[in-house]
């Protein structure tokens, strides 16, 4: 018996050490402008990671400790919690299944059409009140900035490979047919019908282009990538979490098998 609690302690640690990936994925998104900025994914990875720990270590302690109750209490909330992360898993994967860059010519860089995103993905843009917080938020970042730092030239900025929301919020389109006079001032064509954010440009760096469908589509390619990032990392840490909850299943069990043995050796039974 006393194994068995030795051996579901440690198992127990070891699911305490995986909760660091998750609460650190959380806090990795939460360093990042754009989620920073968005504030959807950051929260519920960070608190799925402690409730993960705090449980963990409830069971450490009910193991070493042999506290039985404290053992199946962790049994049946790390289930719920394992099943919590899976759900959280499957959803990342499917709101970031669409959305792809379209290549446009003599660009290295690619643009973004809002429409290619997910239904649940874009209504976290579309509405006023929300874009515009995250409009302001964004503005006050120095992405837009750093362009104009490091490209002088319009053939140097054609061939840059720029972020998703760099390309979406700091230039108008190229359908637009602006001409360069650094990445965030561009001369404006006669015509600028061919695209409402054609008229939402303006060379306000407060401004830009953040009113326009192309800089939340940029926004939400940018949070596809951190996501999907984000989403192999909760993936391969729920597949250690089950082999580690299945050990610990089965090591609970033989300590409950050990127990009835020894009592029925003792006359008990």
């Amino acid at each position: 018996m006393a194994l068995s609690n030795t051996v579901i302690g440690a198992i127990n640690f070891v699911a305490m050490l995986l909760s660091i990936p998750i609460i650190g994925t959380g806090i990795w998104l939460s360093t990042e402008a754009d989620s920073s900025c968005v504030k959807i994914l950051q929260w519920p990875v960070i608190i799925l990671g402690v409730l993960i720990l705090v449980v963990a270590l409830a069971g450490f302690i009910g193991g070493f400790w042999r506290i039985p109750w404290l053992l199946l209490f962790y049994l049946i909330v790390m289930l719920i919690l394992i099943i919590l992360l899976a759900v959280l898993v499957v959803f990342i994967y499917m709101v970031t299944v669409r959305g792809h860059g379209h290549i446009e010519p003599s660009r290295n860089y690619l643009e973004y059409n809002l429409d290619d995103f997910s239904g649940w993905m874009k209504r976290r843009v579309r509405s006023s009140y929300k874009w515009d917080r995250i409009r302001t938020c964004l503005s006050s970042t120095n992405m837009c900035a750093e362009l104009n730092q490091r490209y002088r030239m319009a053939q140097d900025f054609f061939n840059a490979h720029i972020s998703p929301i760099q390309s979406g919020c700091c230039k108008p389109p190229t359908k637009c047919g602006y001409t360069f006079v650094n990445p965030s001032y561009w001369i404006s064509p006669i015509d600028t019908a061919a695209d409402m954010d054609c008229l939402q440009w303006s060379n306000e760096q407060t401004q830009l282009c953040y009113n326009c469908n192309s800089c939340k589509a940029g926004l939400l390619a940018n949070l596809k990538k951190e996501w999907r990032i984000a989403d192999i990392v909760l993936l391969l840490t729920l597949i250690a979490l089950i082999a580690v909850y299945l050990i610990g299943c089965c090591a609970f069990r033989n300590a409950k098998t050990e127990e009835l043995f020894r009592k029925y050796k003792q006359g008990y039974v």
